[in-house]
């Protein structure tokens, strides 16, 4: 009986150690499983707009770099961006390129009026 119970014991203990690495294993390689996201944009797709100056905020969760329109901007440890652009009158395009440090990237396309 009592070498029942320490097998018991020994199979248990195995488990909760492998149980306890594959926890450790998700939350270390999360960033690599869910990629890059660009959320929380102050934009609305096909909105009129009154002044031609438009800040644009948002989130890019796990990016290293944002491209707006082509161009760079800088993104803070949270990932969090904020860029200030002038509009041409008429119909606007602006895109929003996340990329994150694996190489995965997220693409958002706002068309504004002005």
């Amino acid at each position: 009986m009592k070498q029942g119970v320490k097998k018991i014991l020994k199979i248990s203990s195995l488990v909760l150690l492998f149980v306890f690495i594959l926890i450790f294993v998700f939350f270390r390689s999360k960033d690599l499983i869910f990629g890059v996201k660009i959320r929380n944009v102050n934009l609305v797709d096909g909105a009129k707009v009154e002044n031609n100056i438009v800040n644009i905020t948002g989130n890019a969760k796990n990016a290293t770099q944002v491209i707006l329109d082509g161009r760079e901007i800088s993104v803070d440890q949270k990932g969090d961006f904020n860029e200030t652009i002038a509009l041409l009158s008429g119909y606007n395009i602006i895109e929003i390129k996340a990329v994150d440090k694996f190489g995965h990237s997220d693409e958002k396309i706002y068309k504004l009026i002005y």
